[in-house]
């Protein structure tokens, strides 16, 4: 398979917004910043992006750098780790009025998640799993959380979380929550009038989902992302995230990059390389298309 975008890649995912990028400023080292990467998207062709943090909120960077960069649209989201109280309706309710755009469920302190926590045997150690284990050292690393209670419904807490990222139109990410929870969240999303549903790099290792529960999840609503960096560093096949599109389908699944680490490649060229993949492995350019821009932007877009 070819590493190097063609042209024909480039044109792909023209006009798209890549929503899962991680920059700086930020408490991990990053490759670019905030400008730099908006500077780069412009003369790329690319219209916009979303700054996640697993520690902070992103919405004021991301109207800053709107104004900053004219011809950007940047967009901003929570993160529900212990950072910002976990599953905490007031962090919700404050990005809403913020004017956050995403709400990703627990990540690195999600229950399911175990990569950063000591005695872990993940062989491909993601790059918060150090900061983590050193908040364990310090003794200051809560319980991990889920969004289930112990009868395996979903609580109430985050059901008050659902129906504000409702009432503010803003999307739901399922984060690092494992298959049980996200489908039960995904349902109680539904009932609480969330329209804008995302779930979460479907091959990373914490969540490897099969096609058919990709498939159950898109009828219920959600749109598959899939994320280059986790077949990059291989943490699964290209293959396996080729047959799970297949069998969803590219106008429910999501193309984000989930770059900006430093020893990673520049988020604008990973997600055109992104796209030469699916193009060699036989997909249109309008499949690839319809996930990278098309796609997001119905998302992203208020």
């Amino acid at each position: 398979m070819n590493n190097v975008a063609s042209s024909e890649a480039w044109k792909a995912i023209e006009g798209g917004y890549d929503l899962q990028v991680h920059v700086a400023p930020d408490v991990i080292e990053r490759r670019t910043d905030d400008i730099d990467l908006a500077l780069d998207f412009i003369e790329r062709g690319l219209k916009g992006f979303v700054l996640k943090s697993h520690y902070v909120p992103t919405a004021e960077r991301a109207k800053v750098l709107t104004r900053a960069v004219p011809g950007i649209a940047a967009y901003g989201a929570v993160t529900l780790n212990h950072a910002v109280g976990g599953l905490n309706p007031v962090a919700v309710e404050i990005a809403g009025r913020s004017g956050c755009r995403m709400v990703w469920m627990p990540t690195v302190d999600a229950e399911n998640e175990t990569a950063g926590r000591p005695g872990s045997g993940a062989r491909k150690l993601p790059f918060w799993a150090s900061i983590q284990r050193e908040l364990a050292a310090k003794g200051i690393s809560p319980p991990p959380m889920s969004v289930l209670d112990a009868e395996g419904a979903v609580t109430d807490r985050v059901r008050q979380c659902l129906g504000l990222i409702a009432e503010h139109d803003m999307i739901l990410a399922t984060g690092h929550l494992g298959q049980c929870e996200i489908v039960a969240l995904v349902a109680a999303a539904k009932e609480a009038g969330v329209t804008r549903i995302i779930v979460t790099h479907a091959e990373f290792p914490s969540q490897n989902l099969t096609p058919r529960e990709q498939v159950e999840l898109a009828d219920m609503g959600a749109t598959i992302e899939h994320c280059f960096t986790t077949m990059h560093t291989g943490k699964a096949t290209w293959e396996t995230c080729f047959d799970n599109v297949r069998a969803v389908g590219p106008y429910r699944c999501l193309l984000s990059s989930d770059l900006g680490q430093t020893i990673n490649p520049p988020v604008a060229e990973g997600l055109a390389s992104f796209a030469q993949r699916f193009l060699d492995a036989g997909f249109s350019v309008e499949d690839v298309h319809v996930m990278a821009v098309t796609n997001a932007a119905r998302l992203v877009i208020p």
